[in-house]
C-alpha cells in the first residue's frame, strides 16, 4: 500500500514539475532565447548521461563538468540546473527500480523524508552563496565523489550485503546520511555515489540501494528544483532537453540493456571528475554570463 503511495507521488511529482517548468519558460520566452546551448549535441549527450546514470554513474558530477566547460551555464546557475535537469529522468528510474526491486518500505520511506529534508533546507542558501564560494564547494565535492568511487574500484567498500532493510541504529546512521545528501545536492554534489556507498557500508544488498538511491533522490531533487525555478536560478533550455531525451537513456538501460558493467566507465568518470575538480578549486572564473 505505503509503495502504490510512493509510486503515485513519483508520478505526481513528474506532472506537477513539467507543468512549472513549462509555465516558467513562457514566463520567461525571452530569457530563454537567449540561454546559449548547442541543441544538437545537447540531444545527443543527455541520453548517454542518463544511460550511465541508470547504472549508478553520477549525471550530477558528469554535467558539473559539462556545463560549465561548454559556456553553456554560469557557475551561480549550476547547482540550480544540475538538480532540475536531472528530475524527470531521475523520477523515471526512481519508477523502474522501486516497482521491480525488493526493499524493505519502512527503509525506503524514511530515507527518502530525510533526503527531502536535506533538499528542502538547501535552494535559499545556495543562491545567497558567493559565485567562488560555490565553485569550490563543488570542486570539494568532485573530489569527494571521485574519492567514493576510488574506494568502490578498489574494493574497500564491501558489496556483499544481504539485507534489504536497515533498522536500529543503522536506520539512524542511513537516514542522517540521506539528511545531509539532500542538502549537498543542492550546491550540485550528486548523492548516487554517496547513497550507494552508506549502503554498502551499512550492509545493504547493493541491488536494493538503487530504490533508495533513486527514489530519495527524485523527492529531494524535486522540492530543491522547484525552489531553483521560483528563484530564477537554473538553465531552462537545458532542463527542457534533459526531461525529455533523458528518459531515452534511461528506458534504453533499463529495459534493453538491463546491466552492464561500468568497472572501466567508472575509471574514466574518476579522472575526468579529478580534472573538473582542481579547475573548479584552481581556476578563476569558468564563465561569467554577459
Amino acid at each position: 500500500m505505503i509503495l502504490k503511495i510512493l509510486l503515485s507521488l513519483v508520478i505526481l511529482l513528474i506532472i506537477v514539475f513539467m507543468t512549472y517548468l513549462i509555465i516558467d519558460i513562457f514566463k520567461h520566452k525571452e530569457d530563454y532565447k537567449k540561454e546559449k546551448i548547442n541543441r544538437i549535441f545537447l540531444v545527443i549527450i543527455t541520453p548517454v548521461i542518463y544511460f550511465f546514470s541508470t547504472f549508478g554513474v553520477s549525471d550530477f558530477a558528469i554535467c558539473s563538468v559539462i556545463y560549465p566547460k561548454l559556456k553553456w551555464v554560469k557557475i551561480k546557475k549550476l547547482p540550480g540546473t544540475v538538480n532540475a535537469s536531472s528530475l524527470i529522468p531521475t523520477a523515471v528510474m526512481a519508477l523502474i527500480y522501486m516497482s521491480s526491486v525488493n526493499v524493505d518500505i519502512k527503509t525506503l520511506t524514511i530515507c527518502i523524508i530525510a533526503q527531502v529534508l536535506g533538499g528542502y533546507l538547501g535552494p535559499e542558501i545556495v543562491v545567497k552563496l558567493d559565485e567562488e564560494l560555490i565553485k569550490k564547494l563543488i570542486g570539494i565535492g568532485l573530489l569527494v565523489v571521485s574519492f567514493v568511487i576510488l574506494l568502490g574500484q578498489i574494493n574497500i567498500v564491501p558489496i556483499n550485503g544481504v539485507s534489504t532493510e536497515l533498522t536500529g541504529i543503522k536506520l539512524v546512521i542511513g537516514a542522517f546520511c540521506l539528511f545531509i545528501f539532500g542538502a549537498l545536492n543542492n550546491i550540485g554534489i550528486g548523492s548516487f555515489s554517496l547513497t550507494m556507498v552508506t549502503m554498502y557500508l551499512l550492509g545493504m544488498n547493493p541491488i536494493a540501494a538503487f530504490p533508495i538511491m533513486m527514489g530519495a533522490t527524485t523527492f529531494s531533487v524535486g522540492v530543491g528544483s522547484m525552489q531553483f525555478i521560483r528563484l530564477n536560478e537554473y538553465n531552462r533550455k537545458i532542463t527542457l532537453y534533459s526531461s525529455t531525451f533523458g528518459i531515452i537513456g534511461v528506458v534504453i538501460a533499463a529495459y534493453i540493456v538491463k546491466s552492464l558493467d561500468t568497472y572501466y566507465i567508472k575509471w574514466i568518470v574518476m579522472f575526468v571528475l579529478l580534472i573538473a575538480a582542481y579547475t573548479m578549486l584552481k581556476k578563476k572564473e569558468i564563465y561569467v554570463e554577459k
